[in-house]
């Protein structure tokens, strides 16, 4: 008699869970089940399409420092051939790593021009009081131009004191960065921005978690950058020695991360695994020692139901996952678990004739935007916290090239005053501050949209 099949139920329908399921189905006959609360996959690295402009939720760069992710990502959507020249490679860094890659040969999708990677320039900049500062801070003359001289003169002696008398010990990520920046840039380029994104004083965070997040960055490395440009060192040298954060090249997918996504959500459906949209979990019913049921709701009907399983791979917030347990949890660990704190935000939507900052350029589709893929919002007096342009992501994201595709993201907390604007209001806010900031003119927006 032939053994029933298991199954897994695995909750949310991001990259972690649609990877899993997809692995499972080939590595294993255990059969996924992926249950996920929304009605569509990729979780924050999906794509929305809104009226045929495809916005992402955040930016994503595809590379990693794993050539088991590299592979991975090629098998599901391989490297546009147009991308590279005849033998081209390039070359993607990840943490003081570095990695070349190529169009793959063995494919057996050379023709499909659709789902595809494509090879992508990078650039991020700050925004402060209307003008724009390279990210990371590289020491040159149009760096001293735009801070002026006397932020610059108070600059250089605040990082001098630093570097002569360190914060010792480094507890905090306010030592970190001003161990490394001085106090004068700490204040003028990190201090706003980061507590913007995490709703925490910088004094209030780790160390070591700016380490993490901020590696190897310091204002000597910037120099010695831009000593190495200056000298005209070779792009690729230097490329092979970069950071993360000066990454000059690197993958995205044609339309969008959510296209790789849906490509993994159809590979697990036709290898014979579920995807069950619009469906919560709420109950994980737990029997000698093991999750044996999982207990679910549909989101537009309220219906409850529950499902026999052998496994569970949760991605679901560590506070619901340990509230779900039935019977509970000690109390000791509910209690740690709904104290986990978690950052929410918001992105608006904007489709706009053009961009009106002085050094928006036309780009070779008639656009008139800037050139970056995001800039950090820095300006004093914003909620804003960082502006996507989805041209320069993929002109694909775009259907009309003569348009400017952009993504505002708001940074907040559950049930706080941003969190409760309805969308109406989230838009108009969005729209006043991109006017406020000089970079959009009101009139030249056609749509807005919460996503």
């Amino acid at each position: 008699m032939t053994e029933a099949r298991k199954t897994a139920a695995i909750i949310g329908a991001g990259p972690a869970g649609l990877t899993a399921a997809l692995e499972l189905l080939r590595r294993s006959d255990v059969r996924p089940i992926v249950f996920e609360s929304s009605d569509t996959v990729g979780g924050i690295s999906r794509t929305v399409n809104f009226d045929g402009y495809r916005m992402d939720i955040g930016g994503h760069r595809f590379f990693s420092k794993s050539d088991w992710v590299m592979a991975w990502w090629e098998q599901i959507l391989p490297l546009a051939r147009p991308a590279l020249a005849q033998g081209e490679r390039i070359s993607i860094a990840y943490r003081n790593q570095r990695r070349d890659v190529a169009p793959r040969d063995d494919t057996g999708r050379s023709d499909d021009t659709e789902r595809v990677m494509l090879v992508r320039d990078r650039l991020s900049r700050i925004y402060f009081l209307g003008r724009f500062f390279d990210y990371p801070l590289r020491l040159n003359l149009a760096t001293v131009s735009k801070l002026g001289l006397l932020r610059f003169i108070r600059a250089g002696v605040s990082y001098a004191r630093a570097v002569l008398a360190p914060r010792r010990p480094e507890r905090s990520l306010e030592d970190f960065l001003i161990n490394r920046f001085g106090n004068e840039l700490y204040r003028t380029f990190f201090k706003s921005y980061t507590e913007k994104v995490w709703g925490v004083p910088c004094a209030d965070i780790s160390a070591e978690w700016g380490a993490q997040r901020i590696k190897g960055l310091s204002l000597t490395k910037a120099v010695l950058h831009a000593l190495g440009r200056a000298a005209g060192t070779p792009r690729t040298a230097r490329r092979s020695e970069a950071h993360t954060s000066l990454v000059e090249r690197f993958l995205y997918p044609k339309y969008g991360p959510g296209q790789l996504w849906e490509e993994v959500a159809a590979r697990v459906v036709a290898g014979g695994g579920e995807i069950r949209s619009s469906q919560a979990v709420e109950r994980l019913g737990v029997s000698n020692g093991r999750i044996a049921q999982v207990g679910t709701r549909d989101i537009g009907s309220g219906a409850m139901s529950s499902l026999a399983v052998d496994y569970v791979i949760s991605t679901m917030a560590v506070k619901d996952l340990v509230a779900s347990f039935d019977p509970p949890a000690p109390e000791d660990v509910r209690r740690v678990a709904a104290g986990l704190p978690y950052r929410d935000f918001i992105t608006v939507g904007i489709v706009a004739n053009k961009m009106k900052h002085r050094t928006a350029r036309r780009d070779s589709s008639g656009a008139l935007l800037l050139p970056d893929n995001w800039i950090y919002i820095q300006e004093p007096g914003v909620r804003l916290g960082r502006l996507q342009i989805f041209n320069n992501w993929s002109p694909s994201l775009v259907p009309d090239p003569t348009k400017v595709s952009l993504g505002l993201e708001y940074f907040c907390n559950e049930g706080d005053d941003l969190w409760r604007l309805s969308d109406a209001e989230m838009k108009a806010l969005a729209i006043g501050e991109l006017e406020q900031i000089g970079l959009v003119d009101a009139t030249d927006v056609i749509a807005a949209n919460v996503i």
